[in-house]
C-alpha cells in the first residue's frame, strides 16, 4: 500500500471514529449567566437523567434545527467554531434547558433511558454505530422519522437524515430519552 493510500485509510477512520472517542475536553466558558440545572435521577435505572420540563425536548429540536449548514469540527463543541455530534448535542441541551451532559456520544446513551421505536419522540436521541462500536454517533430525533446530527463524512455540515434510510439505518444502536413522561 502507498503512502497516500495509508494516508487516506488513516484519515477516513478518523473520520468515522467520529465523536463517540474523544475525551471530555476543558469545559468551555458558559453561555449563559445561569448556573447549569442539576438534573433528577430516573427512578430506573438509577444512572439515568430526566429534564427538568418535557418541553426542552421540542426546545431542543428548534434550537438543532437553527444550526442546520453549521461547520464540522472534530471536539467541536461551540457552533461558532465547529461542531462534532456529541458536542452538538451537549451544547443544545445546555442552551434549552441548563444541562451540561458529557462530550461523549457512549456516555449520554449510558445518562439517558432506553425508548422503543414507537415511543420516540421529537427531542428524544438517536445513537448509531459507526465505527464498530455503539453509539459511537449520535443525533436529536426531529419527527416524522428524521434526525438532526453533526457527521464527519458526506458534508462537513450539521444537517438532517433519515433514520429508516440510506447509510444510517442499518447502523442504529439506540434510542434514548431524557424526557420526564416515558
Amino acid at each position: 500500500m502507498t503512502a497516500s493510500k495509508q494516508a487516506l485509510t488513516l484519515t477516513a477512520t478518523l473520520l468515522l471514529a467520529g465523536c463517540g472517542t474523544l475525551p471530555a475536553p476543558a469545559p468551555d466558558a458558559p453561555a449563559a449567566t445561569q448556573p447549569p440545572v442539576v438534573l433528577t435521577p430516573a427512578p430506573a435505572p438509577a444512572t439515568a437523567l430526566q429534564l427538568a420540563d418535557d418541553t426542552h425536548a421540542q426546545d431542543a429540536v428548534i434550537y438543532a434545527l437553527g444550526l442546520i449548514g453549521n461547520q464540522y469540527r472534530f471536539g467541536g463543541r461551540n457552533p461558532d467554531s465547529g461542531l462534532d455530534c456529541s458536542g452538538m448535542v451537549s451544547w443544545i441541551f445546555e442552551q434549552v434547558a441548563g444541562i451540561r451532559l458529557p462530550h461523549n456520544a457512549a456516555q449520554i446513551a449510558r445518562l439517558a433511558r432506553p425508548v422503543d421505536r414507537a415511543s420516540l419522540q421529537p427531542g428524544d436521541l438517536v445513537f448509531f454505530n459507526t465505527s464498530g462500536k455503539p453509539h459511537s454517533h449520535m443525533g436529536i430525533y426531529a419527527g416524522e422519522g428524521r434526525f438532526i446530527h453533526a457527521p464527519s463524512t458526506r458534508g462537513k455540515y450539521v444537517r438532517t437524515d433519515a433514520l429508516d434510510s440510506g447509510w444510517f439505518a442499518s447502523r442504529i444502536s439506540g434510542l434514548r430519552t431524557l424526557r420526564r413522561d416515558v
